[in-house]
């Protein structure tokens, strides 16, 4: 206890780091504020009917993304959901289209270009599902829950609807960049976190106290199981060759850290946003096959919607990795630095050896968080409300303990440069420097 009472002085002390948090703090608070203003021309007191629509199934899943927004008609209500379905667009094109992969090369103007095209695709996208959102809206709410007449409705809330996206868009990139964390991931797991308490308390509720028990216990044995997957490493064995005044080869030997999941918890976001894609045609069509479809695809504890899911979670693991580990480059830096893998040829053979090693460490690491991904499809056939049934695995807790696991490790960075900063100024390191 005392050592995290230290660690939080010291957080505190650092004046960059603070503002970075306090900074992140005031913007989520903003994002929470958000989701309580209710669309300009719905009765607040007339959303019974979207609250019980949103209390299970898919939709549930898409209200607790949103934090709630999307039961209370709110100006955030479409979240940052369509941002994320830009994003898996724009990066899927960028392995079949030129001009994204010379903008991909390009460093940081590249980088520039592409997130302004993303935020493009973002309109795009949100002015698709709005409507969607809309019809939904006029097809569950009483008449009398509109005040507005419905041409005038139509066109302010599509406005309002995209706009707050965009600006939960903003919101997050400023986290990202003035703030600590991932924006865009914060924004999410907050909105996951403040379903928690009411769930939590429903489920307390219903069920008798061993019971209880017994769930927390497989949550807890289920958060880490989780830290083990985003946490865990393959290390390979590198030499660093020296040339010493006898000009034989000296090797220093160090090991290259693979991790067993180098995307952490994009993949689940990504497929996720897919499966959410269904929602969009369902108060867009009448027709039979169409609600069929929808059906199928919505029922959260269904065959079909996991099996797809994790589908999904296993190919977007893979090509995420893919994007975010370049096998070649690190082959090139540790000929360039004198490094090699023990019994493997620099170049072109040490990248074949790498990629070949995350091939294999990657196919359990996807199947794994395939199946904590669908484990709460598992825990609503027990008899646990969807609620409660989210933090056991799914979607919602990996997030939450990458998004929490990504956040502490940059603290832990600032924490350990103004540790090597004191250092310096104390001269042990150039004391030690000398022996």
């Amino acid at each position: 206890m005392k050592n995290l009472i230290d660690t939080l002085k010291n957080i505190w002390k650092i004046e960059e780091l603070r503002g970075r948090i306090l900074t992140t703090l005031g913007f989520l608070l903003i994002y929470r504020l958000g989701s309580f203003v209710a669309l300009p021309g719905i009765d607040p007191q007339q959303l019974g009917a979207l609250q019980n629509q949103t209390s299970d199934g898919l939709l549930g899943l898409l209200n607790m993304f949103t934090g709630g927004a999307f039961s209370q008609a709110s100006i955030m209500a479409l979240g940052i959901m369509p941002y994320i379905s830009a994003s898996i667009v724009i990066q899927l094109a960028t392995m079949a289209v030129p001009y994204l992969q010379k903008l991909q090369k390009d460093g940081e103007s590249g980088r520039t270009k592409i997130s302004q095209i993303t935020r493009y695709l973002t309109v795009l996208i949100t002015c698709f599902q709005a409507p969607g959102y809309i019809a939904n809206l006029k097809a569950t709410l009483p008449a009398e829950a509109f005040l507005l007449s419905s041409s005038s409705f139509w066109f302010s809330s599509i406005i309002i609807l995209v706009t707050g996206t965009m600006f939960a868009m903003w919101l997050g990139e400023k986290i990202t960049d003035s703030g600590i964390g991932n924006g865009i991931s914060l924004l999410i797991m907050v909105g996951i976190i403040a379903s928690l308490p009411q769930a939590f308390l429903f489920e307390v509720g219903r069920a008798k106290p061993l019971i209880i028990l017994v769930e927390l216990v497989i949550m807890l044995i289920v958060i880490l199981a989780s830290v083990l997957l985003v946490q865990g490493v393959r290390r390979i064995p590198i030499q660093y060759a020296k040339r010493g005044a006898t000009t034989q080869m000296a090797a220093a030997r160090q090991y290259l850290p693979l991790k067993v999941n180098a995307s952490g918890v994009m993949p689940i976001i990504f497929a996720q946003a897919i499966m959410f894609i269904p929602i969009t045609f369902a108060g867009l069509s009448d027709s039979e096959g169409v609600q069929n479809f929808v059906a199928t695809f919505s029922d959260f504890s269904g065959f079909w919607y996991n099996f797809v899911f994790a589908i999904l979670i296993i190919l977007f693991t893979y090509f995420y990795t893919a994007i975010t580990v370049n096998t070649n480059q690190m082959a090139d830096d540790l000929k360039r630095n004198g490094g090699f893998v023990p019994g493997v040829k620099p170049g072109k053979d040490t990248a074949s050896f790498l990629d070949n090693v995350m091939s294999r460490i990657v196919l359990p690491g996807s199947v794994f968080l395939a199946v904590l991904a669908i484990l709460p499809a598992f825990a609503m056939n027990a008899g646990i409300n969807q609620s409660f049934s989210q933090f056991f695995g799914g979607t919602s807790l990996l997030i939450m303990v990458g998004v929490v696991l990504d956040t502490l490790q940059q603290i832990e960075g600032y924490l350990l440069n103004r540790h090597y900063d004191g250092l310096m100024q104390s001269g042990r390191l150039t004391g030690r420097s000398g022996m």
